[in-house]
């Protein structure tokens, strides 16, 4: 099954008008910016400054180093220029005159030189009130007429980061600025406070405040290390991933970790999926691969033996650890990884079953990201790449499958053209979190190719071999990857059921030491994850302390309670209940915990 770790998070998105107006802005603020950095440092060669989701950037060859602290001087200087009312003039020119007015941008010669023949140049310049050329970049638009449509209050240049040219590590490394333009100040203070939001949720900040995973460069690049608290959650997830599947028809299997070059080239990864992949390692004068993908080991076990029509459909599901290659730089956190655990699953069906097997994987979708609080769900339905296998007609007999399961689930769909995997069309569910931001996670992919090169097949009614369909099946995704949408999404307070404590006991003195230990006794008898605060800080040291790591529930146990066999109830978000016999507690915790509440 291909990643459906695409997408890393937007911002909630606008209309499409705003958004090509805001385009617009943006790529003409970014025109500004390579004015201003070129007249501060003389000397700059240009690359690329394209609009992009909620900003911009542009890319550089600088004559010296810079750094965030110059970023204000640069801002100064753009806003000098906006505040110029200079005009955005579009010049068509010849090659031979491009590349003589550009003679001196070596990336900018670079682009010209690879222009098709009858390609229009375009250039688009910016001249001042008198008429005079400000500055000129070779551009396709469009742009605002004259910067009087850009508010020089509404702008802001965010960071600096390094590039490479055209994104290959052999060729020159440029300085990337980033910035983010908006038709008022009142949208990007908006913006801005969004950002504080997402920064206060970032899960790699509350993974570490936490202690739920850590990450070690020195032992590998994008390799998760799980500590207990993340492994309580993962333990919680696992076990309820594996019940909810149980209960839907799945069986459950465990594969090896790598396989031989055989599986890969009968699959046809290392045709299509070569880069992707780990160097092969030599075992009995043979090439190994570590997995990437579950698939071609199912398949193994499908052909252990002869099935027939009655035998299916086949769920067999997978919580199967894979390995694929990704560039360093866009290794982020849990999101972009090289060694995840997917909740995969392959559905080997009959073709009468394979519409209905679909809406049956839409359904169950649906309700695990329920069970979680997602509720903002879009599909896409993602069609055939350049880069695939397979007869067209078979592509458009899937496709048209895969579109009747969404229509009826009554889901709101767009078409993803080009998206699907090299061997069929799929389905890809993108959800909201709740900042708004849009993640891609479950996927769904139809295929026709690997029944075909394992030579699958079944014995049907009328006794002949038949070829079954197969469907590729990620809920969630990976693990990694969800646990870090889901720490995002709650701010790093999970509901109780999933928390990796979910009950602090604070005696408010030594002497209430011993009853603390009775409930906290209690409580774990009965699988309840609980610590008990028994050092000797101050009360209120302690609640903060729970507080911090997100605890649910602090009981808060003296006299009193120990006198009445109570406890009284503070949740992390400050509130109080009313105190309870400690039986009742329990009741009312496990309650939620059985329920899988998203309230305390």
């Amino acid at each position: 099954m291909s990643s459906s770790s695409v997408s890393s998070g937007q911002a909630p998105a606008q209309d499409h008008q705003k958004q090509d107006k805001l385009s617009t802005i943006r790529h003409s603020v970014s025109h500004i910016l390579a004015a201003a950095v070129t007249r501060l440092y003389p000397g700059t060669k240009v690359a690329i400054g394209p609009a992009i989701e909620n900003g911009f950037y542009y890319d550089f060859q600088l004559p010296r180093p810079i750094t965030t602290e110059d970023l204000p001087a640069i801002e100064e200087e753009m806003k000098r220029l906006i505040e110029n009312r200079h005009d955005f003039v579009r010049v068509v020119v010849s090659r031979e005159e491009a590349l003589r007015r550009f003679a001196d941008e070596p990336f900018k010669v670079e682009l010209i030189n690879e222009l098709p023949a009858d390609a229009e140049i375009s250039i688009y310049e910016q001249r001042d009130v008198s008429g005079a050329l400000i500055w000129a970049d070779l551009c396709r638009g469009p742009h605002v007429a004259n910067t009087r449509e850009i508010n020089s209050a509404a702008f802001k240049l965010m960071n600096i980061a390094g590039a490479y040219w055209r994104g290959d590590e052999k060729r020159p490394m440029l300085t990337r600025i980033y910035g983010t333009a908006w038709e008022n100040p009142k949208d990007l203070k908006a913006y801005l406070s969004f950002l504080e939001e997402v920064e206060k949720r970032d899960h790699r900040r509350l993974g570490k405040e936490l202690d739920l995973f850590s990450i070690h460069e020195e032992a590998g690049a994008g390799l998760i290390y799980w500590h207990p608290n993340g492994g309580r959650m993962r333990v919680a997830l696992e076990n309820f991933w594996r019940t909810e599947h149980y209960r839907n028809g799945y069986e459950i299997l465990y594969t090896p970790h790598v396989g031989k070059s055989w599986l890969w080239e009968t699959s046809g990864h290392l045709g299509f999926y070569r880069e992707n992949m780990y160097a092969p390692m030599q075992l009995d004068e043979q090439d190994y691969y570590v997995k990437p993908m579950n698939c071609p080991f199912h398949i193994m076990i499908y052909k252990t033996r002869q099935h027939s029509y009655r035998d299916l459909p086949l769920r067999w599901a997978e919580l199967g650890t894979v390995y694929r290659y990704e560039r360093s730089g866009v290794l982020h956190g849990l999101l972009r990884v090289r060694g995840f655990t997917q909740d995969d699953a392959h559905i080997i069906c009959t073709p009468d079953q394979i519409e209905g097997e679909i809406r049956e994987v839409l359904r169950f979708s649906l309700s695990i990201w329920k069970t979680f609080g997602f509720k903002d769900i879009k599909a896409y339905l993602a069609t055939r790449p350049a880069a695939s296998v397979g007869e067209e007609s078979r592509w458009q007999a899937a496709l048209e499958s895969l579109r009747k399961a969404i229509e009826a689930e009554g889901m709101p769909y767009e078409i993803d053209e080009g998206g699907g995997a090299f061997y069929g069309p799929k389905i890809d569910l993108k959800i909201k979190d709740a900042l708004g931001r849009e993640w891609q996670m479950t996927t769904i992919q139809f295929d026709f190719n690997l029944p075909e090169r394992f030579d699958m097949t079944f014995i049907d009614a009328d006794g002949q071999h038949k070829r079954p369909y197969m469907v590729h099946r990620a809920l969630l995704g990976s693990l990694e990857r969800f646990f870090g949408v889901m720490i995002e999404h709650f701010g790093g307070a999970f509901p109780v059921w999933i928390a990796p404590e979910q009950v602090a006991v604070i005696p408010v003195a030594e002497a209430f030491n011993d009853y603390a230990r009775s409930v906290i006794s209690r409580l774990k008898a009965l699988d309840i994850r609980v610590s008990g605060e028994l050092s000797d800080e101050r009360m209120n040291a302690k609640i903060r302390s729970c507080q911090g790591r997100k605890i649910p529930y602090m009981l808060v146990v003296g006299q009193k309670e120990a006198d009445e066999g109570t406890v009284s109830i503070r949740l992390r978000d400050g509130r109080q209940l009313p105190a309870m016999k400690v039986e009742d507690f329990i009741s009312y915790l496990q309650d939620r915990i059985h329920t899988r509440s998203l309230e305390l």
